[in-house]
């Protein structure tokens, strides 16, 4: 199926590696340039250089989402090596986990800025160039855990917050051309995931808590994304795709 992608322009936050690389990779692959971006310039760089030596077109610029400067100066880099922005997928987030008496202001704050702020800055920036066009798709990745888990009140937080962005900015932005919507990612087994001490033991968990009986694999998201950023979803907007294996709480 063609997704009718090929020759737009995609910025990917936080795909220097895992969902956010897979992601890029798969854009790339529906022969959409990319714009790799992460905090690690050397390993935005490499990935660019990955998707480069598949047939694709992509560069690396490192940029801290948190700060409007650096996303201004990332977006323009995208727009100056490609000649336009269509798709943003705000993928860059991370996790800080500890219960609520043990969590200390900097890691409710890095959560929140990481993902909240710099979600809010990414398409700032880009929805000039989106109404220039009359065209746009922004994916924000939201994840299962906006329902709540122990020990993440600042990551589900923000990642409730996600769901709140998306609905008030599709109301603002669909009469431009651009539509927003957000994908929700269960669990999924990243090279980080599987890098952990007690992984089988995760694994297992969540397959007796998922209907569908195994984990997801970041392909699962990226295609999920391609889908939200595609010409079929064009009578989409402002809601969000749970890809979760059927678990929900």
């Amino acid at each position: 199926m063609d997704l009718g992608l090929k020759d737009r322009v995609a910025i990917v936050t936080g795909s220097a590696r895992g969902i956010g690389a897979e992601t890029a990779r798969f854009l790339a692959a529906e022969g959409m340039a990319v714009v790799i971006t992460d905090l690690d310039g050397e390993a935005c760089a490499a990935t660019a250089r990955d998707i480069e030596a598949r047939g694709g077109r992509a560069i690396g610029v490192a940029c801290d989402v948190r700060r409007e400067e650096p996303v201004r100066q990332m977006v323009a880099a995208g727009h100056e090596a490609f000649g336009r922005i269509d798709v943003l997928v705000n993928n860059a987030g991370l996790v800080k986990d500890r219960t609520l008496l043990k969590m200390d202001e900097s890691d409710w704050d890095l959560v929140m800025d990481v993902t909240l702020k710099g979600a809010f800055h990414c398409a700032r920036a880009v929805l000039p160039h989106m109404h220039a066009r009359g065209w746009g798709r922004i994916v924000n990745i939201s994840s299962r855990a906006l329902f709540g888990n122990p020990g993440q009140s600042n990551y589900s937080t923000a990642k409730a917050g996600i769901i709140g962005f998306t609905r008030a900015l599709s109301l603002e932005q669909a009469r431009k051309g651009v539509t927003v919507n957000a994908i929700a990612p269960g669990f999924i087994e990243t090279e980080y995931i599987k890098s952990l001490p007690n992984f089988d033991t995760i694994l297992e968990n969540v397959k007796a808590k998922n209907q569908v009986p195994f984990a997801g694999q970041p392909g699962d998201i990226a295609g999920a994304v391609a889908f939200m950023a595609s010409e079929h979803a064009r009578y989409i907007t402002g809601t969000t795709l749970f890809v979760t294996g059927g678990r929900y709480g």
